[in-house]
């Protein structure tokens, strides 16, 4: 129990430290943390069905409307009708929420605790995270 108490801390710490150093960026895009959330859930190849969006952050429908249109308030996206079902909704990157996106994801490798460790420690560490993450969240189980 105790090492399972201290790896959940560090991932928590390490979560609240690269958060904390990607605020004034976020700020610039006029971003808040679960928005940039949103960003880096939609593929930025396709449009993404809420649902599936709102699988990927783990909130609810109402949450990621929330969420979604201030996205589109700040040009990131565009909501459409699924062309696959008409009553439900797909979120699509602009141009400019690709680049936001992009940006995002670009300064969180830099800022990230993370980015420290060597090459063998990195591998090791996205094998293991890798295979929580399967368990917390197992393919095709959503």
């Amino acid at each position: 129990m105790d090492d399972l108490l201290r790896v959940v801390r560090a991932v928590h710490e390490i979560s609240m430290v690269t958060n904390t150093r990607l605020e004034p960026m976020l700020g610039r895009l006029r971003l808040t943390y679960q928005t940039a959330q949103a960003l880096w859930a939609i593929d930025p190849d396709r449009s993404a069905p809420m649902r599936v969006v709102a699988q990927r952050l783990h909130c609810n429908a109402s949450n990621l409307t929330f969420i979604a249109k201030q996205l589109e308030e700040r040009g990131y996206v565009v909501r459409r009708r699924d062309p696959q079902d008409g009553r439900s909704s797909v979120l699509e990157l602009t141009t400019e929420g690709a680049r936001a996106r992009n940006a995002v994801i670009e300064e969180a490798l830099v800022l990230s605790p993370f980015a420290a460790l060597s090459a063998p420690e990195l591998a090791a560490l996205a094998d293991a995270l890798t295979r929580v993450a399967e368990i917390a969240d197992p393919p095709g189980a959503t």
